[in-house]
C-alpha cells in the first residue's frame, strides 16, 4: 500500500481558498486553479480533476507529469516537489537492483509531457465530429511504428507516434465525411496506444494511463473492435505492471467482447495471468485452458508488434501462468515452444520483446527446477540484449530471476552468484546510458 502524501495535503489545507473566506482550498479548487494556470502559460486545456488530487494524496501516485508538478508548485506556492511529497520513482528493490533503471534513451520528459498531452486532448477526443483529410499515410506510419518497436531504438519511434497523434487530432478540426472522421480517431487511437505501451515499457506506467484513457475515447468514437480490444490489452499491461492485477483481469475480460483478430488470444491468456498471480487458482485453470482453445479469428490486417499475438507469444504467457501456479516443468514446456517458435519467425515478423520475457520464463523454470546449467545457458542470451532495448518489464523480470538465485537452495552455488552478479550489471547498465538517442 502507497504512504500517504501528508505535505501535498498539508499545503493545499494551508492555501486559503479563492471562493470561501477562512477556509482552505479544496481538492476540486485546487485541480481547477492548476488548470487556470497552466491554460495562462501554455494555452493548453488539461483535464485535472479533484479525484487526481485526491489520488496524489493517499500516495497512489508519488510523481505527477511535468505540467501538474509546475501547476501544483504555483498554486501552492512552494519551491521544490520535495516540498510537496514528490519523488521520481523509487530507488531499489529488496535485492538492491533498481528497478526503474530501464533505458529511457533520453526521453524521460517527453515521456511525461506526452502523457499530459494525451489527457489535454481527452475533450476533443469526446466531443468533437468534424475532422479532414484522408489517413492513409498515417495509419501506414502507425503499422512501420509497431513492426519496428524494439527493434530500431525507440526515440524517434515515440517521437513519431506523438506526432502522428497530433496530426490527426488537427485534422480533426477540420471538414471531412463521416467515413473518414471516424478513420481519423481510429489513427489517433492507434497512436495513442502505442504511447501509452511505450510509456510501460520505459517505466511510466502512470502515464501510460493518461494516453489510453483518450486511446479509449477515440476507439469509441471510431467504432473500431480491434482497436478497443488493444486499448483495453493495454490497460491490463498497464494495470499488470503496477501489481493491480484485479484491475488487470477486469480490462482483459471486457476487452475480450471487441477482440476480433489475436486480440482475443492474447487477451484471454493475459486474464489466466492475472487470475493465477491474483491467487484465483480455479479461475485461472479455466482461463487458462480456455485460451488454449481459443481461436483466433481473422481481424484484417493487424499492425504487428504490441498489437499482435502470434502461437509463441501465446506460448510464453502460458508459461506465466502455469509458473504463478506452481508448475514449474509445464512452464518450460511452454517456454521452449515459445522460444522454438521465435528462433524460426523471420526477422520482419519476429518480437524480440516478447521473446526476451518468455526466455526469463525459461530461466525461471530450470532455477525450480534444479537446473542450473539450463538456467545460466538462457540466461545468457537476456544478457546480451543491447542497452536500449532493456525496457522496464524485462528490468522488473530479470530481477525475479536474481531472486530465486538467492535464495537458500543456491547460497553455496558458484553459478547461482555468477548469475547474479551478472544481472546486477545488467540491470546498472542502462542508467549509464541515459541521454543517448541512438
Amino acid at each position: 500500500m502507497s504512504d500517504v502524501n501528508g505535505l501535498l495535503r498539508a499545503a493545499r489545507e494551508r492555501t486559503p481558498s479563492r471562493r470561501a473566506p477562512g477556509e482552505h482550498m479544496s481538492r476540486a479548487e485546487l485541480a481547477e486553479a492548476v488548470c487556470a494556470w497552466l491554460w495562462d502559460t501554455t494555452e493548453i486545456k488539461y483535464e485535472l480533476d479533484g479525484h487526481y488530487i485526491a489520488k496524489l494524496e493517499r500516495g497512489a501516485v508519488r510523481w505527477p507529469g511535468a505540467a501538474y508538478r509546475s501547476g501544483l508548485r504555483h498554486v501552492l506556492n512552494v519551491a521544490g516537489d520535495n516540498e510537496l511529497g514528490f519523488a521520481p520513482p523509487g530507488n531499489g528493490s529488496a535485492l538492491d537492483l533498481d528497478l526503474n533503471a530501464c533505458s529511457t534513451i533520453g526521453l524521460e520528459d517527453e515521456l511525461v509531457e506526452a502523457g499530459d498531452q494525451s489527457i489535454a486532448l481527452l475533450t476533443l477526443a469526446e466531443e468533437s465530429n468534424v475532422g479532414g483529410l484522408t489517413v492513409e499515410q498515417l495509419h501506414a506510419d502507425i503499422r512501420r511504428i509497431a513492426q519496428n518497436y524494439l527493434k530500431v531504438p525507440t526515440k524517434p519511434l515515440f517521437l513519431r507516434s506523438r506526432a502522428i497523434r497530433d496530426r490527426a487530432f488537427r485534422l480533426l478540426t477540420g471538414r471531412q465525411p463521416p467515413g473518414q472522421t471516424r478513420d481519423l480517431y481510429a489513427a489517433a487511437g492507434w497512436a495513442l496506444t502505442l504511447l501509452a505501451w511505450m510509456s510501460v515499457d520505459l517505466g511510466r506506467a502512470d502515464v501510460a494511463e493518461s494516453h489510453t484513457r483518450t486511446a479509449w475515447a477515440c476507439a469509441e468514437a471510431s467504432g473500431d473492435n480491434e482497436l478497443r480490444a488493444w486499448v483495453r490489452a493495454t490497460q491490463h499491461t498497464t494495470a499488470f505492471w503496477q501489481d493491480d492485477f484485479a484491475g488487470a483481469v477486469r480490462f482483459a475480460e471486457d476487452g475480450l467482447q471487441y477482440a476480433v483478430g489475436s486480440s482475443g488470444l492474447f487477451l484471454a491468456s493475459a486474464a489466466a495471468v492475472d487470475l493465477a498471480r491474483s491467487g484465483r487458482v480455479d479461475a485461472a485453470r479455466d482461463a487458462l485452458n480456455a485460451a488454449k482453445r481459443a481461436v483466433t479469428r481473422p481481424g484484417g490486417l493487424e499492425l504487428g508488434g504490441p498489437f499482435l499475438c502470434t502461437p509463441e507469444r501465446a506460448e510464453g504467457l502460458w508459461s506465466d501462468a502455469h509458473l504463478a501456479l506452481g508448475e514449474a516443468q509445464y512452464t518450460l514446456d511452454h517456454a521452449d515452444r515459445g522460444v522454438a517458435l521465435f528462433e524460426a519467425a523471420p526477422h520482419a515478423e519476429r518480437n524480440y520483446g516478447s521473446e526476451r520475457m518468455v526466455r526469463l520464463q525459461q530461466v525461471k523454470a530450470h532455477l525450480e527446477l534444479g537446473e542450473l546449467d539450463g538456467a545460466a545457458e538462457t540466461l545468457a542470451a537476456v544478457l546480451a540484449t543491447p542497452t536500449e532495448y532493456r525496457v522496464r518489464p524485462l528490468i522488473h523480470r530479470i530481477s525475479e530471476v536474481a531472486a530465486i538465485t538467492r535464495t537458500e537452495r543456491y547460497t553455496t552455488e558458484s553459478k547461482a552468484r555468477a548469475m547474479h552478479e551478472g544481472i546486477r550489471e545488467f540491470v546498472r547498465r542502462p542508467a549509464t546510458a541515459r541521454g543517448r538517442i541512438d
